[in-house]
């Protein structure tokens, strides 16, 4: 089932995308399906392991992965799961950026 939720900006006028949540392909994804990011449950679905983030080259430089990162957070922290950032966007851009994530991040015995 998919749900939608839009995620939260910084105001300043700009608009914000709505990243839909779409369970049965295990995704976050923005409306036109076109950026998303991927996840594997893991650890008897506990865990959220961010495989894969995908941004068409005609949409980026939008903040999207962020917003999608976001929204992949905000989810797995409301469901009190954790997250294995296995995506090189998602380890090596998104959580440098925004370190206070790494509160939900996996060490293997449960979040770090």
């Amino acid at each position: 089932m998919a749900t939608k939720s839009e995620s939260k900006g910084s105001g300043g006028g700009k608009v914000v995308p709505v990243i839909v949540w779409n369970e049965g392909l295990r995704r976050f994804e923005t409306e036109d399906k076109e950026a998303y990011v991927e996840y594997v449950l893991r650890d008897n679905g506990n865990v959220m392991d961010l495989i894969h983030t995908f941004v068409p080259s005609s949409k980026r430089g939008l903040g999207l992965a962020s917003h999608l990162c976001v929204a992949a957070f905000q989810h797995a922290k409301s469901h009190s799961l954790s997250i294995i950032p296995t995506c090189s966007y998602v380890s090596e851009t998104f959580l440098p950026r925004n370190p206070s994530w790494n509160s939900v991040l996996y060490n293997g015995a449960g979040k770090i």
